[in-house]
């Protein structure tokens, strides 16, 4: 008798412990969805940008997205436009920030394109060709995320972002699935010339200089193609 009440006392005391995080988080996040409404001229209401050159933070692991804020403040990421916003938020603005924007889903990309030639010169492709083109470089981004590049040392994507870009939250790898191709490819050119270092001991730059452009490009296609 005496154990199955200490049974059914645990189980009420975790389930009253797990309903106490639970609106917790729900608090936190309705915090943040009041405190992101400035932010959301550059990414969008629910943290799904619609300019290609601004990030989705929609569904991004919360521990990263913390990070993220805690470097721009302190400067160890330097961005002009992020580090005057940083600046002022204090530990919990950046908690409940992080936590409204892991909270919601992010939102699929329409069918990517390649960018206009600028290049007058050239001849104009036809559809056909413009299609094949793209679905050449998607496929060259897919084998680059899966398998890496042996030859050249470049480590598969896959191996710290997962099989669907999902990242890795206790790693705190980034998911990467349905980002904007513009901002990935931003992203990888800037730790490729080290104009971004605040990872993990410079891991990312380390893989990002042994790509080439192209190799930044596919890849970044692809990911913006995954759900």
């Amino acid at each position: 008798m005496i154990k199955k009440l200490l049974t059914v006392s645990i189980s009420l005391l975790l389930a009253t412990a797990a309903g106490h995080v639970n609106a917790q988080g729900n608090a936190s996040a309705s915090a943040g969805k009041t405190k992101a409404a400035s932010c959301a001229g550059c990414h969008g209401e629910d943290g799904n940008s619609t300019m290609p050159a601004f990030p989705k933070l929609a569904g991004q692991h919360q521990t990263y997205l913390v990070k993220q804020l805690q470097a721009f403040k302190s400067g160890a990421r330097l961005a002009p436009m992020m580090a005057p916003l940083a600046a002022g938020l204090d530990e919990q603005t950046i908690q409940e920030l992080a936590s409204y924007y892991a909270g919601n889903k992010i939102s699929t990309n329409p069918a990517p394109k390649l960018p206009t030639n600028d290049d007058d010169d050239a001849p104009a492709k036809t559809p056909e060709q413009e299609k094949a083109a793209l679905d050449a470089l998607i496929t060259q981004g897919s084998d680059l995320y899966r398998n890496g590049n042996i030859s050249r040392e470049v480590s598969a994507c896959v191996a710290c972002h997962g099989p669907y870009a999902e990242g890795n939250k206790p790693a705190s790898f980034p998911s990467l699935h349905s980002q904007h191709a513009d901002y990935l490819i931003k992203s990888l050119t800037d730790f490729k010339t080290g104009a971004r270092s605040n990872n993990r001991e410079n891991m990312m730059h380390m893989i990002a200089t042994k790509m080439t452009d192209e190799d930044i490009k596919a890849v970044a296609y692809y990911i913006s193609t995954m759900k």
